[in-house]
């Protein structure tokens, strides 16, 4: 299946051929190490007996998921492309308002890039959320979207002009092979 990764991206879908999806993924420095970045990102709280408590754990009321059991956990890979200019605006919002509004309505920030080669360098920001289940997902970007905060830091960001010119979101499960994330 050939996936046009381009469209929409002002100018550049001339330039460069459709190619898979997974040959794309593989162009962005870092997406081969994420399993192992998300081991090293999560954290594990104390739970109510003092024991430490894995993050999967504490999501399914303290109980570990056996081996092989499926995880409810849900990834999201968002992909930014930002109009011409307007990058740096983006990763300002995103550091002094977003990322704390995504942890207070629930969303998890897992990690955030930003690409090194042409022809997204410059104009695009990937980044991985964590969500407890699809479900959680769909209410917490709703209260998210919802909240008068976001509503301002947004409105103020966007003054001279929208930041973002197309958002790709992809939900994503692990697979039973992926190396534990946790």
């Amino acid at each position: 299946m050939q996936v046009d990764v381009c469209a929409g991206l002002c100018g550049y879908g001339d330039r460069i051929a459709a190619m898979k999806r997974r040959t794309w993924l593989q162009t962005i420095p870092g997406v081969a190490a994420l399993p192992a970045a998300w081991a090293s990102l999560r954290e594990t709280t104390k739970s109510p007996s003092g024991g430490a408590e894995s993050a999967s754990a504490k999501e399914t009321g303290g109980k570990e998921a056996e081996p092989g059991q499926a995880s409810t956990a849900v990834y999201e890979l968002r992909v930014y492309h930002a109009y011409e200019g307007k990058l740096d605006d983006l990763l300002r919002r995103f550091r002094e308002h977003t990322v704390k509004l995504f942890e207070k309505h629930g969303i998890k920030n897992v990690a955030y890039w930003a690409p090194l080669d042409e022809p997204l360098k410059g104009r695009t920001l990937i980044y991985i959320l964590e969500h407890p289940s699809r479900e959680a997902a769909t209410a917490n970007w709703q209260a998210f979207r919802d909240d008068p905060e976001w509503q301002s830091a947004r409105d103020k960001s966007e003054a001279n002009g929208k930041l973002v010119e197309k958002v790709d979101s992809t939900f994503m499960a692990l697979t039973d092979f992926s190396p534990r994330v946790g």
